[in-house]
């Protein structure tokens, strides 16, 4: 995903593994302390479990701007605040199980998985552009001006939280633009 204009951003943390660039709704942190409770104030996000969330998914999810040096290691479940103190020389940090090492910046890349309980950033109004594989597609959805409705856990979990075509749901965005030999859809989202 890519982000062409913004108006509207919040810290959050992520409650469930969330693909980069898919709308999200926001919940109450279930992420659990972390770092003495440095989280305890930051609301969670997750993808819409149904059509009820689907229509309140306003924010946009990405990866935060990162104050690590590459590489990048992402262990799971993260533990940032031992690797910036005492990184490797520790034994209780050692081995990083469950760990990815980025050489990029994820959020550099397009649909990298945001792990579960990872700061991130979530995006309101503004514009966005979502490449091909990142939205449900269809003849109506890539029409500018076509209402936009985002996809629900029912609707196929794999889908959840992409934008598709509006049907019958509420719209929380408008298609800007289209590029049909790159597949990149322009999507304006409303304020949330």
């Amino acid at each position: 995903m890519e982000i062409n204009k913004m108006s509207d951003i919040r810290g959050v943390v992520a409650n469930q593994d969330i693909v980069e660039g898919r709308f999200v709704v926001v919940i109450p942190n279930l992420a659990g302390t972390f770092n003495f409770g440095s989280r305890d104030d930051l609301p969670g996000v997750r993808v819409p479990q149904d059509a009820t969330e689907a229509a309140n998914a306003r924010y946009v999810c990405t990866w935060r701007v990162p104050d690590q040096t590459l590489p990048m290691y992402i262990p799971s479940p993260e533990v940032s605040f031992s690797l910036r103190r005492g990184g490797f020389d520790q034994t209780s940090n050692l081995p990083l199980t469950g760990s990815t090492v980025h050489l990029t910046w994820p959020g550099q890349k397009h649909g990298v998985t945001i792990p579960s309980g990872t700061l991130c950033l979530a995006f309101g109004q503004g514009v966005f552009t979502f490449p091909s594989g990142q939205y449900v597609y269809s003849t109506a959805l890539v029409t500018v001006g076509a209402g936009v409705t985002i996809t629900n856990s029912t609707d196929g979990g794999a889908d959840a939280g992409k934008p598709k075509d509006d049907g019958s749901d509420t719209v929380v965005g408008f298609v800007e633009r289209y590029d049909s030999s790159t597949g990149d859809l322009e999507i304006r989202t409303l304020n949330p």
